[in-house]
């Protein structure tokens, strides 16, 4: 049986906590890209989606005060 006590000494009886940490824990090349893999995507999509709330933003604006 494993010990399902925290360092508060709170009881899980499910041993959730301990299932998180674990998850959280465990490292592999999945959970931690490196920097030059996709690192103009974001970006790219950011500013796109930025200019096109502009655009929308002056669209009705526009319509608004014609």
């Amino acid at each position: 049986m494993a010990n399902n006590q925290g360092p508060q000494g709170n009881y899980d009886p499910a041993g959730s906590t301990q299932m998180f940490r674990a998850f959280v824990d465990e490292e592999g090349p999945a959970t931690r890209p490196t920097a030059a893999a996709g690192s103009s995507g974001p970006r790219v999509g950011l500013i796109v989606g930025v200019v096109a709330v502009i655009v929308v933003v002056a669209a009705v604006a526009w319509l608004a005060l014609s």
